[in-house]
C-alpha cells in the first residue's frame, strides 16, 4: 500500500468507522489520525490496519477494532496533564494514542516480547512519555502515586476492585465486564475516598485478561 492510499484508508476509517460510533471528540480523532497504525500490526496483517476487525497478536491476543479504541480514548475524557495506567500494551498503537493525550503512560503486559516490541515501535515514533512493565495486571497493579485514568484492554469476567483504589479523586477506569457473547463497557469514576460511579456505556465483546479473577462459585 502506498503513502497515498495509507492516507485514504486512515480517512476512511476515521470518517466510516470511528465518527459513526459517536466518537466526535476532536482531541481524540487528531491522535487517531497522527499515529501510524499501520507500524503497530505484524507486517503479515499490515494491509488490514485499518480494517473494522480486531487484528490477531501473538499469544491469541488482538488488538482492539479501530471503532472500540476511540470509544475508549473518548470515554476516559484524558487532560493534558493527566498520568494514565493501561493494562494490557499488546502492540502499543493504544497506548501510544493516550500518550499523544496524556502526560505520561504506565502500561503493563503479562508477555515481555509485547513490552519490548512496544517499546521499540514508540521510540521509533518519538513517543518518550510512556513507560512499560512485564506483569500481570489482571487482578490489580501496584503503584506508587494514583492515576487519572486508567484503561483496560482485556475484559474481566467479573468487575473486581483490584483498580480502583488506583484512581486519583476524580479519575476514570474504562473496563469491559463479562462474558460472550455480550459485555458491557463501563466508566467508572471516582468522586470521594471511598466512592465511585459507574456508567454503562455500551455493549460489545472482547478476549478476556488472562488470568482475571472469575466469578466466586458457592456451593451448599
Amino acid at each position: 500500500m502506498n503513502a497515498l492510499n495509507l492516507e485514504q484508508a486512515r480517512f476512511n476509517m476515521i470518517e466510516q468507522q470511528i465518527r459513526p460510533w459517536d466518537v466526535l471528540d476532536d482531541r481524540v480523532l487528531a491522535a487517531l489520525a497522527a499515529i501510524p497504525r499501520e507500524d503497530f500490526v505484524a507486517d503479515a496483517y499490515r494491509a488490514l490496519a485499518f480494517s473494522d476487525i480486531s487484528i490477531p497478536l501473538a499469544h491469541d491476543q488482538v488488538m482492539m477494532p479501530p471503532k472500540l479504541e476511540g470509544k475508549l480514548l473518548q470515554a476516559l475524557q484524558i487532560e493534558v496533564g493527566d498520568r494514565i495506567l493501561e493494562i494490557g500494551t499488546g502492540s502499543g498503537y493504544l497506548t501510544a494514542c493516550l500518550a499523544q493525550l496524556g502526560d505520561s503512560v504506565h502500561s503493563v503486559d503479562l508477555y515481555d516480547d509485547f513490552t519490548e516490541q512496544a517499546q521499540a515501535r514508540l521510540e521509533q515514533h518519538g513517543i518518550l512519555n510512556a513507560t512499560l512493565a512485564t506483569g500481570d495486571a489482571a487482578g490489580g497493579w501496584e503503584a506508587d502515586s494514583g492515576f487519572d485514568a486508567i484503561a483496560v484492554t482485556g475484559s474481566l469476567p467479573v468487575l473486581h476492585q483490584g483498580f480502583h483504589q488506583l484512581l486519583n479523586p476524580g479519575g476514570r477506569l474504562f473496563v469491559i465486564v463479562g462474558k460472550p457473547p455480550i459485555m458491557q463497557a463501563l466508566l467508572i469514576t471516582r468522586i470521594g475516598d471511598k466512592e465511585w460511579n459507574q456508567e454503562s456505556l455500551f455493549e460489545t465483546s472482547i478476549p478476556a485478561l488472562l488470568n482475571a479473577p472469575e466469578p466466586e462459585v458457592f456451593s451448599f
